[in-house]
């Protein structure tokens, strides 16, 4: 077979004007020597150097010492005969020819675009994948944020760790059809070459390492060391390089956004073609009672414009607790002394701790975060003071949780009050979400017909021959 290089490169820039430049020992070790002659033929997707006595071009030289070593100079114009025009190429040196081809990253992004133009211009749904997805809140939120502005969407797949999650969303999620694939098992085992193409894909990745309290509670310095979620974010990023999908949306706790896992995923979704944009949504800012911060990462292929700093509330915020709150007679049997969250509160403050139970009557206009283990009465998240006992206070109902998160109470219908917890606790504020199915629905509405034709034709090029 002889010896062989591949170059996986940028077209770049020589003299002011942009080439492909290829020199040195990696021409040199395939047998290519200074003032060999050579054509340039176009072929299917892409060029090719023949080399031949009688050549229309001719190999230069660079001296290095004593050493003359080949150069291959290449223009753009050229390149772009054959190839369109690309920003980076796979270039093959053996023996007598130099196969010079589409980067597998240009090739993708084209494909990942003219699937998505393809789909809008036929009005066809935006195909959406689901990783982690629990009970579907974050899916059901992005789903109905596209709804309201008119850009149809379908659930092609979904996978969850959890069994029960996953029986509950399918029971209850309205994002499901016919044809939705369901996976349950871990994400670092999923096949992701044997799922259908998406346009969208979401992930809410476990933040147990990442949180505050995973971490005082694991004895974790970093994220990456927790035992089960500290490597997803590896599985997250083979599924986005395998599915190809036009844009990618993750949420996870504000504290994730320092984590090295969160600079890994920036770097390769930068090196592969997206354009990464980040805020932290306050769901109090979006409409809901509960003060819940979270980290929103979408990742749009360059040509779709996103500006997450425009997100608006899709909902206008209750004014009290009160208002959501169930009638007394019917919660009136969940009152408890929890005495031992008292003890508990007064030892903190003797010892100097900063601790404090959140004990609420519904008067105030907001409550602080519900975490995933709720159902286990801890010290500082929110209880409700008995109105006429003091010494008396209970958690919030499923229903209630669900409304201070604005999410609809259909998704935790027919669940324990703890598995109803565990998800709500760990999902997200659905309205704002929401607005960001909107917004990611209006900047699809707001690719103008010139751009989708520009794509669709460089799709076409570079797809023709496939």
């Amino acid at each position: 077979m002889g010896k062989s290089t591949v170059i996986y490169t940028k077209i770049g820039e020589h003299r002011g004007k942009q080439r492909l430049w290829l020199e040195g020992n990696r021409l040199a070790r395939t047998g290519i020597t200074p003032g060999q002659r050579f054509n340039l033929v176009a072929g299917r997707k892409s060029l090719t150097l023949q080399f031949t006595e009688d050549g229309a071009y001719k190999v230069s030289r660079r001296k290095r010492g004593e050493v003359e070593l080949p150069v291959i100079d290449i223009t753009a114009a050229e390149l772009a005969q054959a190839l369109g025009k690309v920003e980076r190429v796979r270039v093959v040196v053996r023996g007598n020819r130099v196969d010079i081809t589409i980067h597998h990253h240009d090739l993708a992004e084209s494909d990942r675009m003219g699937r998505l133009l393809q789909s809008l211009t036929k009005g066809e749904p935006l195909e959406i994948g689901s990783i982690a997805h629990g009970a579907g809140v974050l899916d059901h939120a992005i789903h109905t944020g596209l709804a309201d502005v008119g850009m149809p969407s379908r659930l092609a797949f979904a996978n969850e760790l959890e069994g029960a999650y996953l029986e509950a969303s399918l029971a209850n999620n309205p994002v499901w059809d016919e044809d939705s694939i369901a996976i349950q098992g871990p994400m670092e085992e999923v096949e992701w070459h044997k799922l259908p193409f998406i346009h969208l894909l979401c992930a809410g990745l476990p933040c147990t390492g990442a949180s505050l309290s995973g971490r005082a509670k694991n004895k974790l310095d970093r994220a990456e060391a927790h035992e089960t979620a500290g490597s997803l974010f590896i599985a997250f990023m083979n599924a986005i390089q395998t599915l190809r999908p036009a844009m990618v949306l993750l949420e996870n706790v504000p504290q994730y956004q320092t984590t090295a896992s969160m600079t890994v995923i920036r770097s390769v979704l930068s090196s592969i073609g997206y354009d990464v944009h980040e805020t932290i949504l306050d769901g109090y800012a979006m409409g809901s009672l509960e003060r819940r911060n979270r980290l929103c990462m979408l990742a749009v292929s360059k040509g779709i414009e996103v500006d997450l700093e425009a997100l608006e509330p899709v909902r206008q915020r209750e004014t009290l607790i009160a208002e959501v709150l169930e009638p007394f007679q019917a919660v009136q049997d969940r009152f408890k002394p929890n005495s031992y969250l008292a003890d508990k509160e007064a030892r903190d403050l003797a010892a100097g701790k900063g601790f404090r139970r959140q004990l609420l009557d519904g008067s105030e206009g907001s409550l602080g975060t519900i975490g995933r283990g709720y159902s286990k009465a801890r010290s500082t998240e929110p209880f409700l003071r008995h109105p006429d006992d003091s010494g008396q206070s209970r958690l919030l109902t499923k229903a209630e949780h669900a409304r201070v998160k604005t999410v609809p109470e259909m998704l935790v219908q027919g669940l324990s009050e703890t598995v109803s917890h565990e998800l709500l606790g760990q999902g997200v504020v659905h309205c704002a979400f929401r607005a960001v199915g909107r917004l990611i629905g209006n900047c699809l509405h707001s690719i103008g017909e010139q751009d989708k034709y520009a794509w669709q034709q460089k799709w076409h090029k570079t797809h023709s021959a496939a």
